[in-house]
């Protein structure tokens, strides 16, 4: 299996695997293709049948599960890779990127450094290839969570005021930000699990939509003159910025032309940590020595003291801020400091519950990795899940252990770097509710004018799709 695909989703019981060399291929009358037979070739049993031409998966055929490398996977990844990161630069594009915390934190582990010196170090770099600006998607993270608890609260004072089960089944409310965990519902789980799925973008696309709808025009740009890097620990998040959800015409095209060449995307290439630090070693640039550059304000989470804006919690804290907001705003109970989550099955699967007079007002849970996530997801579907809210990412341990970051290094165990990446996530961050965010402010008072703004809903929100079962269903007894 090639160590280049996301380690999101390893799902024990398929076996689709197949070499990253073969193409996946289906016959067109749904028969199952034998990848070292010609095309044209179809083996059934004993019998042989020819075709005309063969259906290849395409990525929405795809379940992000590391088991193949599909032809439709190889094209996306080639769009989404250095080469062609390198070539918008030099075709003169408005090249301007978003640094997630978490590649920042896995970068600072393996040369020895802060995050913010990564930052700095990464902007000084960044901008002597030729890329415009450099931002954090920490900014985007901190307006997901309050539009987060925006919906939370309206999901919550449904079920409890309506005695339709209908609307109470809008609860648990589950995180949206995992790419992997949507793909997985989205195909293998419909519309049993979606209802309860959060609408709210990711970081990754509401970055891209501020930068795409908002901050371009601060810029002096036009949206299709801009190229929208971000820098992920994830490579399912590629698969993510090349939804259809996440396509839109620019205004200044005429939007009942129908001209599929004028249609955009919030964020156009994504490069995982790995690549990045790829990219440093073939430039031969000696990191650690580089002179730090200053940042760039305008979607950076920096106080006057140089700290960075920041939530407790190291795959974006939604369990946390969502929590704290709920105590407080429904049951008059400011938290202060860390949140005591407990386990339950393992470390991946924890929960912190809040009671009043005595009863269980609030319960909210961390799940990551697969085996808790199944187990989850199959009382969510029986109507038998009592947590109000499911932080629910598809790597075990988060997004800090995603399959884009860097390796252990030589000697180093994977739970040794895990533990190392929670403590440097953390430094130089200035804890703070996202809601004193003075950047997140002024994106509501210039922009989205207020939380659950209309405005705010049509920019920030998306919807979920069952996809139906038609050629990843016959992939099970490959």
């Amino acid at each position: 299996m090639s160590e280049k695909f996301s380690a999101a989703l390893w799902i024990g019981d398929l076996n689709d695997f197949i070499a990253p060399s073969q193409a996946c291929i289906v016959s067109l009358k749904g028969l199952k293709a034998n990848a070292n037979k010609p095309d044209s070739e179809v083996s059934v049993g004993r019998n042989k049948q020819v075709q005309s031409e063969p259906v290849k998966i395409s990525l929405k055929d795809c379940l992000a599960c590391s088991g193949c490398v599909t032809s439709a996977e190889t094209v996306m990844l080639e769009k989404q890779s250095l080469d062609e990161f390198l070539s918008n630069i030099n075709k003169g594009k408005a090249v301007i990127m978003s640094v997630s915390p978490q590649s920042r934190a896995s970068l600072a582990a393996h040369f020895g450094i802060s995050p913010l010196q990564v930052f700095k170090k990464l902007t000084r770099f960044f901008k002597s290839l030729g890329v415009k600006a450099i931002f954090d998607t920490s900014c985007s993270r901190d307006l997901t969570l309050i539009e987060s608890c925006m919906e939370f609260m309206s999901r919550y004072k449904q079920s409890q005021l309506s005695d339709d089960e209908k609307n109470k089944s809008s609860l648990p409310m589950i995180a949206s930000a995992c790419p992997g965990w949507i793909c997985y519902a989205e195909k293998q789980l419909g519309s049993f699990v979606l209802p309860n799925i959060s609408k709210v973008k990711s970081p990754q696309q509401t970055i891209g939509a501020i930068i795409k709808h908002y901050l371009c025009q601060d810029m002096g740009l036009r949206p299709e003159e801009i190229y929208h890097v971000t820098v992920m620990p994830c490579y399912d998040k590629k698969l993510e910025a090349a939804r259809d959800d996440f396509v839109f015409q620019p205004e200044s095209h005429d939007e009942g032309s129908g001209n599929e060449d004028n249609m955009m995307t919030e964020v156009d290439s994504v490069l995982t940590t790995g690549e990045v630090l790829e990219l440093i070693q073939l430039k031969e640039v000696d990191f650690q020595s580089l002179e730090e550059s200053p940042l760039d304000r305008p979607l950076t989470n920096i106080n006057e003291e140089g700290y960075l804006y920041g939530v407790r919690g190291s795959s974006g804290g939604y369990a946390e801020t969502i929590f704290r907001y709920a105590a407080r705003t429904f049951f008059g109970r400011q938290i202060d400091g860390p949140l005591n989550f407990r386990n339950i099955r393992n470390s991946d699967f924890q929960e912190v519950t809040l009671e009043v007079e005595g009863k269980t007002v609030l319960r909210f849970a961390l799940c990551y990795g697969f085996r808790n996530l199944q187990n989850v997801v199959r009382k969510v579907k029986t109507g038998k899940c009592d947590y109000h809210f499911l932080e629910i990412m598809a790597c075990p341990s988060g997004c800090l252990n995603g399959g884009g970051q860097i390796k252990p290094k030589k000697g180093q165990s994977p739970k040794e770097l895990s533990q190392l990446l929670e403590t440097i996530y953390m430094e130089n961050v200035h804890v703070a509710e996202p809601f004193d965010n003075p950047i997140v402010r002024g994106l509501y008072d210039k922009w989205l004018e207020q939380p659950g703004s209309d405005k705010a809903k049509r920019h920030l929100y998306t919807q979920y799709h069952p996809v139906e079962k038609s050629i990843t269903s016959q992939l099970h007894n490959w």
